[in-house]
């Protein structure tokens, strides 16, 4: 019996070993010994910029002015959607657009809120130029970025292309220091390598963009829309591909329950992916290899390391596994003072361990989030500033039309 636990612990430590570890190395070494380059050249296509936002009137408004100011290759329009805002959000954007009279903008709103994806299906119906720029209200690209994220599509093959995301420091914890940090340097570095094969599993939603003509619609309810839009272009045999020379700013949540309702949010998304595009496991997936690898692998780490616990309980009476076992105490009884006191003097050690405790931990409510309440996931999480107000004049009635999909409003 002793013989088949040990057999049992090595293949699960060996798979949690293979995620971490051992893909990475594995798409590295393709990514070197058989790359996949793309052509980069300017690139002169209009860009629809599609703007959803929910609840945020000043982040809205700096980043209208922010988008309108950039330098576009041809012809460009910003299509703002505001997603069913009760905190005088459309007012402010209403207030901005007489102020700015700028024609290239419009304006769209629900009464009620519908989800990102909601919004995001208006704007690509009302966006009329080649190439769709997806811009989320919080990250600031910085100049020349959109030129250079479109140079891409100076290669026929490719259809999707992620900028990159930069994080600033503020005051965080050691716990989300290191999410926003390591892990997020990680994350991003692995797409990269990825894009070099061939495509990523999914892309940094707050700022992306494709070739409308291959944009599908989302399902109302999903939530990784920047793991479905990618993935349905790939399906389409168009690759994505990851710009570091294109990049954003942006800041992640300070405290540690804030960045766990949102992984939460979005580790139930990626088992709501599997229930609204089931092919993603099929052989219509091109890259089903880096999606089972990169993000289904890490769905079953927390259960795999819970069976490693047991397992190495099971077999203390060897000295390997006694060790073991010691081992993985002493890695939660880190992960526990990192995450139960943020000050503690070996913050430095506890923070990565504590970080890499508070992802599995999502992972497993991400689960039950989906289960129990699969119709409300994108409600778990609602991103917003503090300081986000704003005094604002409501806009004239004369200004608005019925449009049969919610309301518009055309700058003069």
């Amino acid at each position: 019996m002793s013989g088949v636990l040990s057999a049992l612990f090595w293949a699960i430590l060996a798979l949690v070993a293979y995620t971490y570890a051992g893909y990475p190395a594995t798409i590295g070494f393709l990514a070197w010994a058989r790359p996949r380059p793309w052509r980069r050249a300017p690139y002169a296509a209009g860009v629809s910029i599609i703007l959803p936002v929910y609840n945020a009137p000043l982040l809205a408004t700096r980043q209208i002015r922010r988008l309108l100011a950039m330098d576009y290759p041809g012809e460009a329009e910003l299509i703002v959607v505001c997603d069913g805002s009760q905190d005088g959000t459309y007012a402010a954007i209403c207030a901005l657009a007489g102020e700015l009279r700028d024609p290239r903008m419009r304006i769209f709103t629900y009464p009620e809120r519908r989800g990102k994806a909601g919004a995001l299906n208006l704007a690509v119906r009302q966006a009329k130029l080649e190439i769709a720029l997806f811009v989320d209200v919080r990250p600031e690209p910085e100049p020349g970025s959109i030129l250079r994220l479109l140079e891409s599509f100076a290669d026929p093959s490719v259809g999707c292309v992620a900028g990159e995301l930069l994080l600033r420091r503020q005051e965080q914890g050691p716990c989300t220091s290191a999410i926003g940090g390591l892990y997020w340097r990680y994350e991003q570095w692995l797409r990269r390598l990825e894009a070099r094969v061939d495509s990523p599993s999914g892309v940094y939603g707050g700022f992306y963009a494709a070739r409308r003509s291959l944009v599908r619609a989302l399902p109302e309810d999903v939530v990784t829309d920047d793991l479905f839009q990618p993935l349905a272009i790939v399906r389409q045999g168009y690759r994505c591909v990851c710009d570091d020379r294109a990049r954003v700013w942006d800041a992640w949540p300070k405290d540690m329950r804030a960045e766990f309702v949102r992984k939460v949010r979005t580790l139930a998304g990626n088992f709501q992916l599997l229930e609204l595009a089931p092919w993603v496991l099929t052989r219509e997936n091109r890259i089903r290899f880096q999606f089972v690898s990169h993000k289904l692998l890490r769905l079953l780490v927390p259960y795999l390391l819970a069976a490693l616990l047991l397992l190495s309980l099971l077999l203390a009476g060897e000295p390997a596994y006694r060790a073991m076992l010691w081992a993985q105490l002493g890695a939660y009884a880190l992960a526990a003072v990192g995450l139960l006191w943020d000050r503690n003097p070996l913050r430095r050690i506890t923070g990565p361990f504590a970080a890499f405790t508070l992802l599995n931990s999502a992972a497993v409510a991400g689960l039950y989030q989906f289960l129990h309440c699969p119709d409300q996931l994108w409600r778990i999480w609602a991103p917003q500033a503090a300081a986000d107000t704003a005094t604002v004049l409501p806009p004239e009635p004369a200004d608005l039309a019925a449009d049969g999909e919610g309301r518009t409003r055309q700058a003069a």
